[in-house]
């Protein structure tokens, strides 16, 4: 299984200083999860998440994952391997429906949540591991749209079904314009219960997320 990350951060910051790296150590283990990470990256997401599709030597498994993730689950390889291969595409947070012009998984207007009964998944919050829960929903739950902090797939169901990160978003929209790619090919998006922290609770605001917006909203004729 490969765990694919995008990181600002040097080879010794990642390691010694991000949520991420420090997890990863913590279960240095678990031989069967290879780190692939694009250190000191300026590229988007997207770039970067391709390439290692792409690559040659590339998993079975795929997980795209962001630097600022503690690993609170020391299962995360048997967790993860168990949901790619019960449904295509998973996550740990998502939106059972999608609505014309939606922002983001979780709103159907800027800032403005969607009802509870259409959330699923579990999330902590906070710099430390084992953060403060947010409990969205019961998952298992088939999704619509998935939160791009943590996304697993298998390989070779994007090579089939020619699914890919779109490269004109850098950052902001790549996760929900992968989950609509997915979906319009037939493929069945769900999250699952793996225990995660992430340090960012997200920033739907500024240039570069209203750029990317209004990008998305044109591709999809919204």
């Amino acid at each position: 299984m490969d765990l694919i990350c995008a990181t600002r951060l040097n080879s010794h910051d990642f390691w010694t200083r991000s949520a991420l790296g420090l997890s990863l150590q913590r279960i240095s283990h678990e031989r069967r999860l290879r780190p692939r990470i694009a250190f000191e990256n300026r590229r988007s997401l997207p770039a970067v998440y391709n390439e290692n599709i792409d690559a040659a030597d590339a998993s079975p498994q795929l997980v795209f994952i962001h630097d600022d993730v503690w690993l609170d689950d020391h299962f995360f390889f048997e967790h993860v391997s168990a949901a790619v291969n019960a449904v295509d595409i998973i996550g740990v947070a998502g939106n059972r429906r999608r609505v014309p012009g939606q922002p983001s998984w979780a709103f159907t207007k800027p800032r403005e949540w969607d009802a509870a009964e259409h959330l699923s998944g579990t999330v902590g919050h906070g710099q430390q591991a084992f953060g403060k829960i947010s409990h969205f929903g019961s998952a298992p739950a088939s999704c619509e749209l998935l939160d791009g902090v943590l996304l697993a797939t298998r390989r070779d169901l994007l090579r089939e079904r020619q699914v890919r990160f779109d490269e004109r978003f850098d950052f902001h929209f790549y996760d929900m314009d992968f989950c609509r790619s997915a979906r319009q090919a037939g493929l069945w998006l769900a999250t699952w219960p793996i225990a995660i922290t992430h340090q960012s609770s997200g920033n739907a605001a500024g240039a570069a997320w209203q750029g990317n917006y209004e990008k998305y909203l044109a591709k999809w004729g919204e």
